[in-house]
């Protein structure tokens, strides 16, 4: 009706982000290895903590001081320099909201993350997809498309939904090409389940430089995604930026008990890298077993495989096989992933039985 509100016009781009499903389509729930969620659950210590917690008629600390002194002790961050989100999705698209707007553009590879369009549309802003390089982002190309308009460019490292990486020294190079006023976000949802020899640097370039921020989250493998708690760092006029237009009580008194208490069991966190670590190899190992049958793994750093499927078995029969057995993975139709299953890594008993439900499906 044309007397009626009318939504911006790159509100209207956006189409809304679609979660893994968790139920199949006569509506059976099902073991949900479509969402990338720790199958060990999260620390005995942020279960206490959330117990302990709950005060629903109490504002939250605003600021999750105790949050951002207990994070920038693990990682040697003046908390000053941190601010907490709902999720790291909140913080993405904050980014993109503080130093983007309509006319300009925000740049980021092919196949990455959705939330990156759906932030760039959220501020009039137009998103760029660069070329990408065997399912990863490609550096070149990502410079290739920095232009006078690009105000902020994305980098998922790992990546999702594909698990690759980039590693430090493309990084730097990504940075080192880009324009000084141009934000880098380097995305780390992921990036507790790299081996040390991994890191790919952003937290340094975070402490070193004025265009870089970077993001992580506490709800893969801390385990606490119901309770949505991201944070960020980068340099103090980046942080007064978001800290300006978020919430202003954006995490939750039990997020922030819950989260601090997970920080307080790195144990449980290597538990979770090292449980990860041997049954997404073993998992990747035993598909490269059916290439006979079409099947091949994405070699992953995070904490799913991409699993394609170029012979007899197509991904959405798989995807259909998996569901009967009672297991929700996620198909991402769109171009150039249409026929790949993104398979988060479940326990070792989810894990042998969606092998086997492949292998049969695959006729192997």
């Amino acid at each position: 009706m044309a007397d009626a509100p009318q939504m911006k016009p790159w509100i209207a781009q956006i189409h809304a982000y679609v979660p893994g499903k968790a139920k199949a389509p006569d509506g059976r729930a099902l073991i949900k290895l479509s969402a990338n969620e720790n199958p060990l659950g999260c620390s005995p210590k942020a279960l206490e903590a959330l117990r302990d917690a709950h005060a629903p008629a109490t504002y939250p600390d605003p600021g999750a001081t105790a949050l951002r002194e207990a994070i920038g002790a693990l990682h040697g961050i003046d908390p000053a320099r941190i601010v907490c989100g709902t999720g790291s999705d909140e913080l993405l698209n904050l980014a993109a909201q503080a130093f983007a707007g309509p006319g300009d553009e925000v740049l980021f590879s092919r196949h990455s993350f959705s939330v990156y369009t759906i932030a760039a549309h959220r501020c009039g802003a137009v998103p760029v997809e660069a070329p990408d390089r065997d399912l990863g982002a490609d550096v070149d190309a990502l410079l290739d498309r920095v232009g006078d308009r690009t105000r902020v460019v994305f980098l998922a490292n790992p990546n999702n939904p594909t698990g690759t990486f980039l590693p430090r020294a493309d990084v730097v190079r990504l940075h080192a090409g880009l324009p000084q006023d141009v934000l880098l976000v380097v995305d780390q949802a992921y990036a507790e389940y790299l081996a040390d020899e991994d890191d790919d640097g952003g937290l340094d370039l975070a402490a070193r430089h004025a265009n870089v921020l970077v993001t992580r989250t506490f709800s893969k493998i801390y385990g606490l995604a119901a309770e949505r708690i991201g944070w960020a760092t980068g340099a103090p006029d980046l942080i007064d930026a978001l800290n300006r237009i978020r919430g202003p009580f954006n995490v939750t008194s039990s997020g922030q008990a819950a989260a601090l208490a997970a920080l307080g069991d790195q144990d449980f966190v290597a538990r979770s890298a090292r449980h990860n670590r041997i049954w997404r190899d073993w998992f990747e190992t035993e598909i490269g077993k059916l290439a006979n049958h079409g099947l091949a793994a994405i070699p992953s750093k995070a904490n799913f495989s991409l699993v394609r499927f170029d012979g007899n078995l197509r991904a959405e029969t798989a995807w259909d096989a998996l569901a009967r057995e009672g297991y929700a993975v996620r198909h991402l139709p769109e171009p150039g992933l249409q026929d790949m299953l993104r398979i988060t890594i479940g326990t070792e008993v989810q894990m042998r039985a969606v092998l086997a439900i492949l292998r049969e499906a695959a006729g192997a």
